[in-house]
């Protein structure tokens, strides 16, 4: 099926797609990217009549702080109040296959038959940013069909922070009694959430320290808008509902148009100097012109036609 028909499909909520949009996104394959391409251009917001409707969450934190215990939870959540979800599970890349290594969708319990569940493991690349382009495609493809998309990174670091540039909310997860706090602020991590989450709050004392920690930090870098959410998996499941207000919380303040076009032309930028290098930045006059080319463009075109205009004026 061809990648604008995969895009139709989509963006008349036809979940059944996105399995196969999946696989032509991440497909490493003579004429792939045109596909891809032509896929996007059917759920952009041009052809959609305006931004793709889901809530698109970022969940990020360090190895092994119960990333896939919480979403477990939260997809159950959203799926009560009859939302569908997606999510894409980001892992590290094998260096044999250039897949996803880990398939973490292995850890996150779901009812195989329910249908409005949608996961999927997906590479992290080369990218530094932890993000690889096909992730954001994706991202951007499921976002027009489903109600939420999540992406979940592998881990949190100084360099993986491109998922504050994929999402309309970051939830950044933490473990109490793990040092997390200071790391995160050498690291400069306080600076992506947009929602601070505790987990194990079943510990008690040490889970009340961690939150009180977080709060004054905030405090510290004038960010006491971000929300602290302490939350536990273990049954019966706590905060839960608390934090899924936060994320809506979040999302319904934030003018989410503003933020997914800059997040648009940020990725043309960063995909044509990848690329192109230095080289095609000279051709466009530099960065700073780039980027003013980048703002008198159609805001409704996705980062693929963007990703175009850029490369049509660096030929002239």
């Amino acid at each position: 099926m061809s990648g604008a028909e995969l895009g139709r499909r989509l963006r008349e909520r036809d979940l059944s797609a996105a399995p196969a949009a999946l696989n032509l996104v991440e497909a490493r394959r003579p004429g792939g990217p045109e596909e891809v391409a032509a896929l996007l251009r059917e759920v952009s917001p041009g052809a959609l009549g305006g931004d793709a409707p889901a809530h698109v969450v970022g969940i990020t934190g360090p190895p092994g702080v119960g990333k896939s215990s919480l979403l477990s939870e939260l997809v159950a959540a959203w799926r009560c109040a009859g939302r569908t979800v997606a999510v894409l599970a980001v892992d590290p890349t094998s260096r044999r296959s250039g897949g996803a290594l880990l398939g973490d969708r292995a850890r996150i319990a779901v009812d195989p038959a329910d249908r409005g569940v949608f996961i999927r493991s997906t590479a992290a690349g080369d990218t530094l940013g932890g993000l690889a382009a096909s992730t954001r495609a994706a991202a951007q493809a499921l976002a027009a069909a489903f109600d939420v998309v999540v992406i979940e990174t592998v881990g949190v670091g100084q360099s993986e922070t491109d998922v504050a540039d994929a999402a309309d909310t970051v939830a950044v997860v933490v473990q109490p009694g793990s040092g997390d706090v200071l790391q995160f602020l050498k690291a400069g991590i306080m600076e992506i959430p947009d929602v601070l989450v505790v987990t194990k709050a079943d510990l008690g004392n040490i889970a009340e320290s961690a939150v009180r920690d977080l709060r004054s930090a905030l405090t510290a870098l004038d960010a006491r808008e971000v929300e602290v959410v302490a939350v536990s998996s273990i049954p019966p499941p706590r905060g839960i509902d608390e934090l899924v207000a936060a994320l809506d919380g979040h999302r319904a303040a934030t003018d989410v148009a503003a933020r997914r076009l800059h997040a648009r032309r940020r990725h043309a930028l960063a995909d044509f100097a990848a690329e192109h290098g230095e080289r095609g930045l000279r051709a466009l006059g530099g960065r700073r012109e780039a980027e003013r080319l980048l703002d008198s463009l159609d805001p409704r075109l996705d980062v693929p036609s963007l990703r175009a205009a850029l490369e049509e004026n660096a030929a002239r």
